[in-house]
């Protein structure tokens, strides 16, 4: 049976254009939404973050692999789901090598381990030890707000806590233990939480 142009051009976008194009339109919506939502995509290191995240004062999800002072601590970021089964979190220190972001708690100073010839604060160990209970091989969510002169991201960090698991700020809870006092120096980012930082540094007091 012959068939003119039109029916054969007809038949060609029927056959071939027309689930092409239904394909794309499902497809490409899909494929956006795993690899944002699902897989996510993840700042191995401070170098990776980029200046729109710091602008937008983004939050990220991560776990506490180490805590080098009592204001500071190793984060490995962890996008999308299924941490913890389908995805593996490092654990050796050869593994975690350039995979965290270095994160400085926002707002608060803290005093310092000896360092650089320089003894140690008084309470220094008290309040690493405080830090490192709260935080270390949790999972926790951070704020980003700045890069310091250190290349250390400034990030306000939230974890959840037994026995009934609401978000605690790490700044205001280590204030409120008289552990820390709230940073003034140049710089300083508070993300909206000065008044409550100096109200639990006052009530420690």
């Amino acid at each position: 049976m012959n068939t003119t142009p039109e029916e054969w051009a007809d038949d060609l976008v029927k056959s071939i254009w027309r689930p092409v194009t239904i394909g794309l339109a499902i497809g490409l919506p899909t494929i956006y939404f795993i690899s944002t939502y699902l897989i996510g995509k993840r700042y191995k290191t401070v170098g990776h973050i980029p200046p729109e995240a710091f602008a937008s004062k983004q939050v990220i999800r991560g776990r506490v692999t180490s805590v080098g002072d009592s204001d500071n601590f190793r984060l490995y970021h962890t996008p999308g789901w299924g941490w913890g089964w389908l995805r593996k979190i490092p654990t050796t220190r050869k593994d975690l090598r350039n995979q965290t972001i270095p994160i400085r708690i926002a707002g608060v100073d803290a005093p310092e381990g000896a360092h650089f010839g320089m003894p140690s604060q008084p309470f220094s160990a008290e309040a690493k030890s405080f830090l490192t209970a709260m935080v270390l091989n949790r999972d926790v969510k951070v704020q980003l707000l700045s890069r310091d002169q250190y290349s250390r991201v400034v990030a306000m960090a939230y974890v959840r806590r037994p026995p009934f698991f609401r978000s605690k700020n790490v700044s205001v809870e280590m204030a409120k233990e008289g552990l820390a006092s709230v940073y003034v120096a140049k710089g300083a980012e508070y993300a909206n939480l000065l008044p409550d930082l100096e109200k639990a540094v006052t009530k420690a007091k």
